[in-house]
């Protein structure tokens, strides 16, 4: 058991980079940490580590070691955590990441049913629009799109993750008509500009007919968030591209229309991501299945879809 907590040292500094923040995830103190893995140095007989007073840095064997027991110990992890689940019953802390409005407005409704469903199950929900380090940060899923999929993850697609252009009543009866992408270059944007980069991104628009164009709006204003630029829009300060999960509610109520109803931009799938195990964690697979089942059986990958 004792090598067993060393391992568990040794890979939760590795992954992190730093005995202090392993012990904060591990509940120990950095020294006690560092012992641990000095005591695995010498049972195994190698350094694992390269030691200075700024960088913790694995050596060649230490890379070698952690490839060979890193997945083990995952799944041994997970073996426990699921005999101790609760009579059975999917159990524990669910740490899980999401953008901030879309959890609001999509993920939070459903938690009632999934606590009634999972009651032994503790929700430690996060809300933020950038990409978290899902292993590194001690994550069990993350919801979100345009993530880039590092080792070890896996995602199974939600909904598509289409945007839409779309004004006021308001500001449309006010400019010049709207025919075709070109006519876009003479009117005021609301742009998004990316919470990861800061930048605003080009976007390329596409038909249903599969025909591109580039997306020629002015700058007259930009946002990080897709909810803001929809309720700017609404009072008529121009046309916003933004995601159909925050556009679907302000569409259904008629405060905003589409803009070229038969362009929009693909940018990939809204996913719900998780870390690749063999024996996946009951309360994991559990909240999977859940949202899985929960986004089919409303629907929302047709309400989202901008064809």
């Amino acid at each position: 058991m004792e090598t067993f907590s060393s391992i568990e040292c040794f890979v939760r500094s590795a992954e992190v980079g730093s005995f202090a923040e392993a012990a904060r995830r591990l509940s120990l103190t950095p020294a006690a940490v560092g012992k641990s893995v000095a005591k695995l140095e010498a049972r195994l007989g190698v350094r694992l580590f390269q030691r200075s007073t700024r960088s913790l840095t694995l050596t060649e064997a230490g890379q070698l070691f952690l490839g060979e027991v890193s997945a083990s110990l995952h799944t041994i992890q997970n073996a426990v955590a699921n005999l101790a689940s609760a009579e059975g019953r999917p159990a524990g802390t669910l740490k899980v990441s999401m953008g901030t409005v879309f959890g609001r407005l999509y993920i939070v409704p459903l938690l009632g049913e999934f606590l009634r469903r999972f009651p032994a199950i503790n929700p430690d929900w996060h809300f933020d629009n950038r990409q978290v380090d899902l292993i590194g940060q001690g994550f069990d899923a993350a919801i979100g799109g345009g993530f880039e999929l590092p080792q070890g993850v896996v995602a199974r697609k939600l909904t598509p993750a289409h945007r839409v252009l779309v004004a006021s009543a308001e500001y449309l009866a006010g400019h010049e008509a709207i025919i075709e992408p070109d006519d876009l270059k003479h009117h005021d944007g609301i742009l998004i500009r990316s919470p990861q980069t800061g930048r605003v991104r080009s976007w390329q628009l596409t038909s249903r007919a599969r025909q591109h164009s580039p997306l020629t709006l002015k700058a007259r204003m930009t946002m990080s968030d897709s909810e803001a630029a929809c309720a700017t829009a609404a009072q008529g300060l121009g046309i916003a591209l933004v995601s159909m999960p925050f556009a679907v509610g302000y569409l259904d109520a008629g405060t905003l229309q589409r803009v070229l109803p038969d362009w929009y931009v693909d940018d990939g799938n809204i996913s719900i991501y998780y870390a690749e195990h063999k024996l996946l964690p009951g309360k994991t697979r559990a909240f999977v299945d859940f949202i899985i089942e929960q986004f089919a059986g409303q629907g929302l990958g047709q309400r989202f879809s901008a064809l």
